[in-house]
């Protein structure tokens, strides 16, 4: 073989050897594309939906009133002279809280007992007049006609006393009206007016706001939904007999801790408002230690046992405008998502009307970065999303 000849072989030979690695390789490439695509299917977590009992828990919001509130408001007109009390201050039925001049009330008092006295010393000299007729006409001195007018001027003369005693009790209430006094025992409200203020009687404005907070009452609005769902689950002869058969309720204070006292349900109004459609509740707390006040707000959070109803996880859904979603397994591992209703919440599980039913698979989590229509590979009892095995 002459030296060109053996050149080309082995110019021939190189090349072979230099394109069999990268034919290899290709082929491998090729060989492994279906592999790296069944791996990109995400492993997820998925359940089987079933029927079980939960526990609803619904919070309304709420406006706290002591069980008394009380105006306090003046009833004679004049200038206030003392204020006892400050704001926030607990008192008790009769205690002092304010006074008004009294001067003018004291004088008028005086000048009606006077009256009285007058009108009293008139009775007895009337009195007198008749009894000293009576004799003189059991013997005939004087004529019944002298008696008769006696006796008439010893009743106006009784008239008279009882008049001015009624005059001097009127007097004298308007002069103890002057001292203003608590009706009910509980804490003093705000006080808009200071000394020498002229208050009066027909004023639009009170002097404080006197509330009892004992009890306090927590007023919120149900809607006409719960309250058919509510008369179902506890029927009874009569709403107050339903009420009666009511779980505690709790309240949940505007800093999102639970107040420590359990209260019940003890009134619902008698018709639903047209405008809002829903109906008046109120729910009784004790309130021992006096945290909670009038005007105050919160949350009364009532728990109702519900049966035989189908659990989905929150976690498991997804909402967009208004609507909750979840993605529910079909053929070949493809999910669909799938338009639910919900009914109520109970702790981290949404009870469902409709959009899946009993024995239905659906993914648990990953649920926000899926797409409807999407292929994958589903793992029953994993909390989470699985990585792709390498």
């Amino acid at each position: 073989m002459d030296t060109k000849r053996k050149k080309r072989l082995f110019r021939a030979q190189g090349v072979v050897v230099f394109l069999l690695p990268l034919l290899l390789c290709g082929c491998g490439a090729a060989g492994g594309g279906k592999d790296n695509k069944k791996q990109e299917q995400p492993r997820l977590s998925v359940m089987t939906v079933q029927r079980s009992d939960a526990t609803v828990t619904t919070g309304y919001s709420a406006l706290l009133e002591g069980k008394v509130n009380v105006e306090i408001r003046p009833q004679v007109d004049g200038t206030l002279q003392k204020i006892y009390v400050d704001e926030g201050t607990f008192v008790k039925t009769g205690q002092p809280l304010f006074k008004i001049d009294d001067q003018v009330y004291r004088e008028q008092y005086h000048g009606a007992l006077a009256a009285q006295h007058v009108a009293e010393a008139r009775l007895v000299a009337a009195k007198v007049d008749m009894d000293k007729l009576v004799p003189l006409v059991q013997s005939k001195v004087v004529s019944d006609i002298q008696l008769q007018v006696a006796q008439a001027n010893y009743q106006a003369a009784q008239a008279a006393v009882e008049q001015a005693v009624s005059a001097s009790r009127s007097a004298k209430t308007n002069m103890d009206y002057t001292t203003i006094k608590a009706p009910v025992s509980g804490f003093i409200g705000k006080i808009p007016f200071r000394l020498g203020t002229l208050v009066t009687k027909n004023q639009a404005g009170w002097l404080t706001l006197l509330s009892d907070v004992s009890d306090v009452y927590a007023y919120f609005s149900m809607s006409e939904l719960d309250y058919i769902r509510f008369q179902k689950q506890y029927a009874g002869s009569s709403v107050q007999q339903s009420l009666h058969l009511l779980p505690p309720v709790s309240l949940v204070l505007a800093d999102g801790s639970r107040f420590s006292e359990k209260g019940s349900i003890s009134t619902v109004s008698g018709q639903f408002d047209q405008a809002t459609g829903s109906v008046r509740v109120r729910a009784v707390f004790p309130n021992r230690k006096a945290l909670l006040r009038s005007g105050n707000t919160g949350t009364v959070v009532m728990e109702s046992l519900c049966h035989n109803v189908l659990l989905v996880p929150q976690a498991s859904t997804v909402e967009l405008q208004d609507k909750v979603f979840v993605f529910v397994l079909g053929k070949e591992n493809k999910v669909k998502k799938q338009v639910i209703t919900v009914a109520a919440k109970s702790a981290n599980n949404y009870l469902v009307n409709s959009g899946v039913d009993e024995g239905d698979t659906m993914v648990m989590v990953g649920v926000d970065k899926l797409q409807d229509g999407a292929v994958i590979t589903p793992v029953k009892g994993v909390a989470g999303v699985v990585e792709p095995k390498k």
